[in-house]
């Protein structure tokens, strides 16, 4: 049987019948574009088999096609299948299961504003679809989740690795949709699901070129700083000084997973691809107002007078730009144990590396890609 989408594949070649698949969710997004290529890069005889929505086909096509020029052993080896993680079997043709070795599940929506209907849809009932089919699959060796830090909430102290049900309570429907998630997949694995959970906290651009594909998060307190002149303020929330802000960039978690996903030994195992020395959101504002080269005034607020402001008070949130939400994460109580996760990374010399010496790029990119979208892809 050959696969295809509900509309021109863009694999070129007839598909290969007895070939090793992986379905992958979460392409064309930015860290699924990133990782698809490093693991096909691993066996040259696997293929991916990618689940696209019909809206974003294009965009998928035109990525297929530019990867497949700057790798041209890409070619042939990435099919694009219409369908949607939030319906049964994922929408795809009868049969499709009976090629998956690996499921790679990034899909979800990120959006920190995102509405709880929308969240439980995609986060929760479109993992659940997901695992229903891997659980579907003959040949299947291994689930490769996509989780998040913040499964772990509002919790006050270390959050280990292992951790995920603390009574904690969530900021927002993202996190708690995610949360919820993770616990589907761990209820399979402990029914014998193999699988393999990673959990990246707050994700930026790439260390080295800066890129990402949308600027949310800490693109808001940059981009509000660009937008201000010689002198900008930037607002303070609460004492700086006792909360910490984690962030890492994209390449390292893409070759994070890579890694991971990669070992015989990671099976069953749950990683926090976090930073293990977090600067504190005191030293954040401080490295992002030295990168933009201005003077900045500083401007204390209380976190509950920030959010008020930016909710309720006209004007403001379209003065600033900046979503309540954010605030949250300016007052982040939880701390990540990655001791388990850096230890598995050292043997590949893979670590996220200090913020402070990615923070320019981040603002440099940022500078010429003020018009780049905060929105999800959903």
């Amino acid at each position: 049987m050959s696969l295809s989408s509900s509309g021109p594949s863009s694999s070129s070649g007839p598909a290969n019948e007895n070939a090793s698949v992986i379905l992958f969710t979460g392409f064309p997004g930015f860290l699924g574009r990133e990782l698809l290529p490093r693991v096909l890069a691993r066996e040259p005889e696997l293929r991916a088999l990618c689940v696209v929505q019909q809206k974003f086909m294009v965009q998928a096509r035109a990525a297929v096609a530019e990867l497949a020029a700057a790798q041209p052993a890409l070619t042939g080896r990435i099919e694009l299948a219409v369908g949607d993680i939030t319906l049964p079997d994922l929408g795809l043709p009868a049969g499709a299961a009976a090629r998956v070795r690996d499921v790679y599940h990034l899909a979800a929506i990120y959006d920190l504003a995102v509405p709880s209907a929308l969240a439980d849809k995609v986060n929760v009932g479109g993992t659940r679809n997901v695992l229903d089919f891997a659980e579907r699959c003959p040949g299947l060796r291994r689930v490769h989740y996509v989780s998040t830090c913040y499964v772990s909430g509002r919790y006050t102290g270390i959050f280990s690795e292992t951790d995920l049900e603390k009574g904690q309570r969530f900021n927002n429907h993202y996190e708690s949709t995610k949360h919820l998630a993770e616990v589907l997949v761990r209820q399979r694995m402990v029914a014998g699901l193999p699988a393999t959970i990673y959990r990246p906290a707050v994700v930026v651009g790439d260390s080295r070129t800066g890129a990402t594909q949308k600027l949310d998060g800490p693109y808001y307190l940059i981009k509000w700083l660009l937008r201000q002149g010689p002198v900008a303020l930037l607002p303070f929330i609460g004492d700086p000084s006792r909360f910490r802000f984690n962030m890492v960039p994209c390449d390292f978690v893409v070759d994070a997973i890579t890694y991971l996903s990669g070992l015989p030994e990671s099976l069953g195992k749950t990683y926090a691809l976090a930073d293990p020395d977090p600067p504190t959101c005191e030293e954040v504002l401080g490295l992002m107002a030295a990168a933009v080269d201005k003077r900045v005034l500083r401007v204390p607020l209380s976190p509950g007078l920030a959010r008020a402001a930016i909710r309720r008070v006209p004007g403001v949130h379209r003065l600033l730009q900046l979503p309540a939400e954010l605030v949250d994460y300016m007052e982040h109580p939880t701390h990540y144990d990655s001791r388990a996760t850096h230890a598995a990374l050292a043997a590949a010399g893979i670590h996220p590396g200090r913020f402070a010496d990615h923070v320019k790029v981040m603002v440099a990119f940022t500078r010429a890609h003020m018009q780049v979208s905060s929105a999800a892809m959903a």
